[in-house]
């Protein structure tokens, strides 16, 4: 009996203690099971909206025995990490324009936002000086700088040669909008006024005629062309515009002028529409006084500003604001000198964030009635990018020096320099302008194509 009885103690013993290895090892795998789900909750899978989940914190990446991490990390040693691993924040996205910008000086920076003119058929050395001396963004040529097509090209191309010294490509600049502003030599066929076009009421027909402009241009090596006109020709006694608009209705100016806009872009030309707020209702040509016109905003918004409204729209390269005063909504100052105009309306209420263009300071309008340097100062606070100065050296130079000394004097911010600029740079950068890029084009191809489309014009009228 009593050997019966210790046999049996032994077997429950030994059962007891399978019992407890069973248990044991049952809230293993409990447990096990439960470190998984909890790191499976903050896997990148389940969290696909939240960066920081699909991040190590850096207490578990530093703290190998962190219970609260996944349970293959907590075994591994920081030095023995994997590449998959390490995370590499992202990188910001670098802006070339902003780049470009941070590498200029301030005379380089205020060179780029003026736009003047040279002397002659060949460069001087006073427009050398010009371009090493002021660092000017760009050039305008007007009849007198244009003799055959060769002769012109080898011009312009002297002046890109020169600008090689500076860190910026520079633009070269006409007016030709076809009709009686037209600069191109009598080799190149002619193309008819934008009334003539507008007439056809075809938007393909003055598309085509922007990409023929911006051709034309192109044969000597132009990249930037002070066209489209977009003002409407509402007074019969406009002095200045006339036949240089599409025409009297608003609806038509803007439907030809936004396609001629498109064209003269196609062709990798840039195109400066113009005269905001509108040229087309004045009796004084602004070349020779001060137009006054006294329109109010809600007039102007039913007629003048439609034009200019759709190529803004369209996102238009650049606006050439004009030399018209509006006393109701600016008493003090004409248009391109105005606060209200180009910075509460073409830039705030129109939304416009690409480049404003004065037209030339050196016109009746300005020069009858202000001073150059101030009127350098008040058109730059007012949100214009670059000053146009024609015909003078003297005068780029009175305009480069009083803004530099602005800036220089705490007057103009920097800041506020770096604004225009950088729209000037996107601009260049946009169109790849480059000094080496040579005029281009085959004259006999462009006369016959201009021929033809002139048929065509005839034709639809």
């Amino acid at each position: 009996m009593n050997h019966s009885k210790s046999h049996s103690n032994t077997i429950l013993t030994h059962l007891a203690k399978r019992y407890m290895l069973l248990l044991i090892l049952s809230l293993c795998v409990l447990l096990t099971a439960c470190g998984q789900t909890n790191t499976s909750a903050t896997s990148p899978e389940s969290n696909s909206g939240t960066s920081d989940s699909a991040s190590p914190s850096p207490e578990s990446n530093n703290n190998p025995t962190n219970g609260e991490g996944n349970g293959a990390d907590s075994d591994t040693d920081e030095d023995t990490q994997t590449e998959s691993d390490q995370v590499t924040p992202p990188q910001e996205e670098q802006d070339p324009v902003k780049e470009q910008l941070s590498q200029l000086s301030l005379e380089e920076k205020i060179g780029q936002m003026i736009l003047a003119g040279v002397q002659g058929t060949e460069l001087d050395d006073q427009g050398k000086k010009m371009i090493s001396d002021q660092k000017v963004g760009g050039i305008i040529f007007y009849a007198n700088n244009v003799t055959t097509l060769d002769a012109t090209a080898k011009f312009i191309q002297s002046i890109k040669q020169a600008n090689r010294s500076n860190p910026v490509p520079i633009f070269m600049s006409v007016d030709q909008e076809g009709g009686k502003v037209s600069r191109m030599p009598d080799s190149v066929e002619s193309i008819p006024s934008n009334r003539t076009v507008g007439d056809t009421n075809q938007a393909k027909l003055a598309e085509t005629m922007g990409q023929l402009l911006a051709r034309q241009v192109k044969l000597v090596g132009f990249n930037l062309d002070f066209a489209p006109v977009l003002d409407v020709n509402s007074n019969p006694k406009n002095p200045v515009i006339g036949d240089r608009s599409f025409g009297s209705s608003a609806d038509l100016v803007a439907k030809m002028g936004v396609a001629e806009m498109k064209g003269l872009r196609s062709e990798g030309v840039i195109p400066v529409v113009k005269h905001f707020p509108g040229h087309g209702d004045t009796s004084v040509d602004s070349h020779l006084d001060l137009p006054v016109v006294n329109k109010t905003l809600k007039q102007l918004a039913e007629l003048e500003w439609i034009p200019f409204q759709a190529a803004v729209k369209e996102q238009a390269e650049a606006v050439m604001v004009a030399h018209i005063l509006f006393p109701k909504l600016d008493p003090d100052h004409p248009a391109s000198l105005s606060d209200v105009i180009i910075g509460e309306h073409l830039r705030g209420k129109f939304g416009y964030d690409g480049v404003v263009i004065t037209d030339d300071l050196s016109m009746g309008a300005i020069a009858k009635n202000y001073k150059l340097n101030e009127a350098a100062i008040t058109t730059v606070q007012a949100g214009s990018d670059i000053l146009l100065v024609a015909h003078s050296y003297e005068s780029a130079k009175t305009i480069f020096d009083t803004l530099l000394n602005a800036v220089r004097s705490g007057k103009i911010a920097e800041s506020r320099i770096d604004e225009s600029v950088y729209r000037i740079l996107s601009l260049k950068q946009h169109y790849k302008l480059s000094d080496e890029q040579q005029a281009s084009g085959n004259l006999k191809q462009l006369n016959a194509d201009i021929k033809d489309w002139r048929n065509e014009v005839n034709m639809q009228k």
